[in-house]
């Protein structure tokens, strides 16, 4: 018997029982449409944070107080962030910001809401690409004052006075204390990872320092963002960085009391721990597809039971072992190769909605279907159909011709 008989034969035998064979499929579909969307989502997660961390700027530092392994670390201050600025010890820096965070509940006409509070400088705005989308952002003079002034996240906005446009000039409390709304930060939107800038509300520098957290170094600030003059420099303004804390701090010997991080640090990490997601989901998902493989095992052993006479029949006539191994597992490989094909179609289907759910609750999600993934769950559910159906269409194999004529 030919290939081409055998494939038919096969399809014959799969539709002479159309409700058995859809529910035989059905574990198939689900697990590769399961498969597909896992898959799918762990790569949109991804490109999420990474598109994020990209959004930041390739060509940022992030330099902090190393308080581990140090015995007396010296903490960072704005006079730190003015050497590191100073183009004749650091050409290879465009700007220097220094920042304190904190959190602050913050209050509106009986309106509350929690918020994470960024104390920053005038150069916050260049190093990070700040855009707003009502009013303006500090001037030297607000600065230098101590102004009561507040630049606020979209989403802070809406939760204090439900809207977001036409609040300049508006009174906000940030842990009582009444600040002067001066801009509205340009909504960003965001993955759910980190502390998006619509979630923030921006002071001064000075007054954070001297009114909401006072440090006991006086000019102390938590992280100071250094921007390199291109991506192709951040290297060397790692270094002129260091050189200059290290002076600045009298470090000769033993660990730094300061860390420097750059984006390239926090894309590779972004990376491995998605990276894993994914795995982990695909895993999980996968374990469905085994599911739907044990019960092609289970129906291809009804049928051999059910058609016991018939391969005593064809081994009657001639049929030799390997044309009955071949027949049932043709069978098999159809059931999880159908089977594949639809759950591709429903992990597309069920990607496609995840994405507008999640469009739909601002979370910056858009599933990913790769064709490493199609491919992936392809070959595994045919490697399903495959290996499930050894042992029926072995069992059917070694089946005695009289034995099987004979049987009820």
């Amino acid at each position: 018997m030919n290939l081409l008989s055998s494939l038919l034969e096969a399809l014959e035998s799969l539709t002479s029982n159309k409700v058995r064979t859809a529910l035989t499929m059905l574990g198939i579909i689900i697990g590769v449409g399961a498969v597909i969307a896992m898959l799918a989502i762990g790569n949109g997660t991804e490109q999420a944070i990474v598109g994020e961390i990209e959004g930041i700027g390739t060509n940022l530092l992030f330099v902090m107080t190393n308080y581990e392994d140090v015995t007396n670390p010296e903490p960072l201050t704005i006079r730190d962030a003015e050497a590191i600025a100073d183009p004749v010890f650091a050409p290879s820096v465009a700007a220097a910001a220094p920042v304190i965070q904190g959190q602050a509940e913050l209050t509106n006409a009986g309106n509350v809401t929690n918020a994470g509070f960024v104390g920053v400088t005038v150069e916050y705005a260049d190093v990070q690409t700040i855009e707003l989308s009502e009013g303006e952002f500090f001037s030297s003079s607000q600065i230098s004052g101590l102004a009561s002034a507040a630049i606020l996240g979209t989403n802070v906005a809406e939760d204090l006075f439900g809207r977001s446009e036409g609040l300049v000039g508006e009174t906000v409390r940030v842990a009582g204390q009444p600040f002067r709304v001066v801009g509205i930060l340009k909504k960003e939107g965001g993955s759910g990872f980190g502390n998006s800038p619509d979630d923030q509300i921006l002071i001064p520098l000075t007054t954070a320092q001297t009114r909401l957290m006072p440090r006991s170094v006086k000019n102390q600030v938590d992280m100071i963002y250094v921007s390199a003059i291109d991506a192709d420099s951040v290297k060397i303004a790692e270094e002129e960085v260091s050189i200059i804390l290290r002076d600045r701090h009298n470090i000769k010997l033993g660990e730094n009391d300061f860390s420097i991080i750059s984006q390239e640090v926090f894309l590779d990490m972004a990376s491995t721990v998605t990276g894993v997601f994914t795995v982990f989901l695909g895993g999980v998902a996968g374990i469905s597809l085994l599911v739907g493989g044990i019960g092609i095992m289970n129906i291809m052993l009804v049928s051999v039971t059910e058609r016991t006479k018939e391969i005593g029949l064809r081994k009657a006539v001639g049929a030799k072992k390997k044309d009955i191994l071949t027949q049932f597992l043709i069978e098999s490989s159809l059931l999880s190769v159908f089977g594949g094909i639809i759950g591709i179609i429903l992990g597309w289907l069920l990607s496609l909605g995840i994405g507008r759910v999640a469009a739909a609750s601002d979370f910056l999600l858009n599933p990913a279907i790769t064709l490493n993934s199609v491919l992936l769950a392809t070959l595994f559910s045919a490697a399903v159909g495959l290996f499930f159906g050894i042992y029926p269409a072995n069992r059917a194999a070694q089946l005695e011709p009289i034995e099987a004529l004979r049987s009820e």
